[in-house]
């Protein structure tokens, strides 16, 4: 657990150690590690380098510890998205790791998170969901030159409601998965996605072993408003709440193979 602004500029250098049990299910709610906001603020300026995680890493700000009434309790506010900013950790540089899933999501970033880089590392395993998670109101994260292999039951990188992020130069295989999906997950658990997944950069990356019947490599605006719970975030003027449509625009999708 790395938490609050006591551990601001904390470096976890593991030197090639094994983080997590190999072979242990590992569920969201206890991870192998935990960066995350607390009563007293948000971890700024947190890396962990060179690292064997069995499990996954998941990157908290508002909600943390899956309080959702917390999350609803803000989406209802029109400044939501800066708030949620303000309460999420930043600047978070996960390099050179080696996080080998099974169970929950490998790498899971929160909502309102900035900043987070991972890079030059690998995804494998096996996930419940998907590789990656860019969760609403999240922005400014990177995936620079990874190796993203996890075995998937969705599409490899999810980027929900999440904006100004780059996607570059890494090498993923499919196993016939979509890639990586933009969408907003309109009134899930009753909150209110506020920013489109807009001003992405995915650019310069391997898709490998895509599926031959409709290959998805990136799918911009991929939902539009297709779920069940989309109308429990009804009654106000904005976000979601006033349109279940994606929303996303002004993304760079461009340079991205299949091989």
């Amino acid at each position: 657990m790395i938490e609050g602004p006591g551990a601001s500029g904390l470096t976890l250098d593991c030197r090639g150690a094994a983080l997590g049990l190999e072979g242990r299910h590992v569920a969201a709610d206890r991870p192998t590690v935990m960066i995350r906001s607390s009563a007293a603020g948000r971890p700024s300026d947190v890396t962990l380098r060179d690292c064997r995680v069995f499990g996954a890493v998941r990157i908290w700000g508002l909600g943390a510890g899956g309080d959702y009434e917390a999350l609803r309790r803000a989406s209802r506010r029109p400044d939501f998205t800066a708030r949620a900013q303000a309460a999420g950790p930043t600047r978070v540089r996960l390099e050179r790791l080696h996080i080998t899933a099974n169970g929950t999501i490998p790498l899971y970033v929160g909502p309102g998170v900035t900043g987070t880089l991972l890079t030059r590392s690998v995804l494998d395993g096996r996930s419940e969901a998907t590789a990656v998670y860019l969760d609403a109101e999240s922005g400014f994260n990177q995936l620079i030159d990874n190796d993203i292999r996890t075995r998937t039951t969705r599409e490899l990188v999810a980027v929900d409601g999440s904006a100004d992020n780059r996607i570059e130069a890494n090498r993923f295989e499919l196993n016939g998965r979509p890639g990586v999906l933009l969408y907003r997950n309109c009134g899930e658990r009753g909150v209110i996605r506020h920013q489109t997944p807009s001003r992405n950069r995915i650019v310069g990356n391997v898709f490998r072993r895509a599926g031959w019947w409709r290959p998805r490599l990136v799918v911009e605006n991929a939902r539009h408003g297709r779920r069940s719970y989309c109308g429990e975030d009804a009654g106000f003027p904005f976000g979601s709440s006033a349109d279940d449509r994606d929303g996303g625009r002004d993304n760079v999708i461009e340079g991205n193979v299949r091989r």
